[in-house]
């Protein structure tokens, strides 16, 4: 064989490698992005889903989604105040768990609608907080669960207690901005 044809055959082998190998590199990237900024929500989401690939495209829609959101650090005084209703929550838990549980849950709603987050059905809660908060999620799918036990009469006082530190988790990560307070938009 020629230089010549040798040359026409390994040049598009060349090109071909390059271009699978960016394209493993990017698909790769793509992943460790969704798993690191998912956290244990990743793999929940990938469990649930038909295919790795579908519960990849659901979170990149979840994504989307947030990014539409306007998401917004809390003044210092809505702060204070949500801190004042929260320590009034902790001593209801005294004489009337099931209903501070309840409150509980109404106060975080409270705080994800102030943020920015909408707050129309659970499911697109957990959706929509699991793209900056997907570390604490289980912590409200947890204190929810119980929440709905509690409005029965069905939750015990350890699984209100319980309820009370998972809302806790995640109204803390709410109140600090989550340690990710986005930019103002231009």
């Amino acid at each position: 064989m020629s230089t010549g044809t040798l040359l026409a055959i390994i040049i598009p082998v060349v090109v071909v490698v390059a271009l699978l190998s960016v394209a493993i590199t990017l698909f790769v990237g793509r992943r460790r992005h969704l798993r690191e900024r998912f956290g244990p929500e990743y793999e929940r989401t990938v469990e649930s889903a038909d295919s790795r690939l579908a519960g990849e495209r659901e979170l990149r829609a979840r994504e989307k989604r947030h990014d539409a959101l306007d998401i917004k650090p809390l003044p210092s005084s809505s702060r204070e105040r949500y801190s004042r209703d929260w320590a009034g929550v902790q001593d209801e838990f005294v004489d009337r768990p099931e209903e501070a549980v309840h409150d509980a849950d109404r106060l975080v709603t409270s705080l994800m609608h102030e943020r920015g987050y909408p707050t129309e059905g659970f499911e697109q809660q957990l959706k929509d907080l699991s793209v900056e908060h997907g570390r604490t999620l289980e912590h409200y799918r947890d204190a929810h669960e119980v929440d709905a036990l509690g409005t029965q009469h069905k939750a015990t006082t350890e699984q209100l207690r319980g309820a009370m530190v998972h809302y806790r988790a995640l109204f803390d990560e709410l109140l600090s901005n989550g340690g990710q307070a986005r930019q103002a938009r231009a």
